[in-house]
């Protein structure tokens, strides 16, 4: 890995104590740090520096059927992606994703 990202969490587990909270952490190669994020939480990251190089693992095979997610400026997550606006880019993509109150998944919690 080289460089940096914040990367952000959020519970999307239906009636979890902690549904719409988000956690946020940056894994730099400085710092060395990983984040293990469960079945149940939406995942986006910002890059933070000019150069990035980001090594992830996943549970399951990509499959483009299931592939979902929150819109990246939710006005009820408020996420800081720690951005200047003058240097956001964001995929068409991710710019016509829903609303967390409206994104349908199939995660429930379980506790």
């Amino acid at each position: 890995m080289s460089g940096a990202i914040l990367d952000v969490a959020v519970d999307i587990r239906k009636n979890s104590p902690t549904y719409g909270k988000l956690f946020a952490i940056e894994l730099s190669s400085e710092n060395k740090k990983q984040l293990l994020i469960p079945p149940g939480f939406a995942h986006g990251f910002s890059v933070l520096t000019e150069k990035t190089e980001v090594f992830y693992k996943c549970d399951q095979i990509y499959n483009k059927e299931s592939e979902t997610g929150i819109r990246y400026n939710d006005p009820l997550l408020n996420i800081d992606w720690k951005i200047p606006s003058d240097k956001v880019m964001i995929s068409e993509k991710d710019q016509n994703l829903p609303l967390l109150a409206d994104c349908k998944n199939n995660f429930e919690f379980a506790g």
